[in-house]
């Protein structure tokens, strides 16, 4: 099986990379050289990398091709490309729905739209896909843990949730200086921070199957984490957040 890439940016360089850190077994990575500073350091880091002359030599060599493009320049580049019978296209732009990308690829193809987050390249995390497909359902396994959809318009709150990602990270990012401010060790700091935050996650994953709810509300009346949790919804931050949610749906 022979992979291409449309599209070198960071999302698509922590698929590949997680693609080469796993027992996939596959012969070849083609990608494109729109990034060329990140093709070059994927190609130096991994034996099975060859970087294409353009977009369509990637089509011409590959048997699954990854659409790794912002939205806009999907349009305007997808048309002018010629796929073959028999390939799987895999999108992650966020916004061309199924439907328009039929319409831009003027190709009778397997497509399967994928959203994977950077955690990919740890082989770690969600990778949500509309219309579920056994094959690729697989190949994602293979690199996380993957969650089909059976509707497309469901999806769209999959997309809007992986635009929460930065938000996660700016909060790490406030934790980790308040300690700094405290005199902590940068270094310290954000371990601790990390570290904390991840073990709270992994817990969480565990008790998913039950309503997450419940470890808010098994926080003692009056403590710490209760002190905190109520000052945040009384100043409107959860709504907020939901707030923010709804307008990045309907971006999408």
């Amino acid at each position: 099986m022979k992979l291409g890439f449309i599209g070198t940016g960071n999302i698509v360089s922590d698929v590949v990379t997680g693609i080469s850190n796993s027992k996939i077994n596959y012969k070849q990575i083609v990608i494109s050289p729109r990034n060329k500073k990140k093709a070059l350091y994927l190609k130096r880091r991994f034996k099975k990398i060859t970087i294409a002359r353009n977009n369509q030599e990637v089509i011409n060599n590959s048997d699954w091709i990854f659409l790794g493009l912002l939205p806009k320049i999907g349009e305007k580049i997808l048309p002018g490309l010629k796929f073959k019978k028999n390939q799987i296209l895999i999108s992650f732009m966020s916004t061309p729905n199924y439907s328009r990308l039929e319409k831009l690829i003027k190709k009778k193809l397997i497509i399967v739209r994928a959203i994977p987050m950077p955690p990919i390249r740890l082989g770690k995390g969600p990778v949500a896909i509309f219309p579920p497909n056994k094959k690729v359902k697989n190949f994602f396994n293979n690199l996380g843990t993957t969650i089909e959809i059976n509707n497309e318009k469901l999806s769209k709150n999959f997309w809007a949730i992986s635009g929460t990602m930065a938000s996660f990270y700016e909060l790490l990012n406030i934790l980790s200086n308040w300690l700094i401010r405290k005199k902590i060790n940068k270094l310290d700091a954000q371990k601790y921070v990390t570290l904390l935050y991840s073990a709270l996650a992994e817990l969480a994953v565990t008790s998913s199957s039950k309503p997450l709810k419940r470890l808010v509300d098994e926080q003692t009346p009056g403590g710490l984490n209760w002190q905190g949790v109520n000052e945040l919804k009384k100043t409107g931050y959860y709504k907020l957040l939901e707030k923010s949610l709804r307008n990045i749906y309907k971006r999408l």
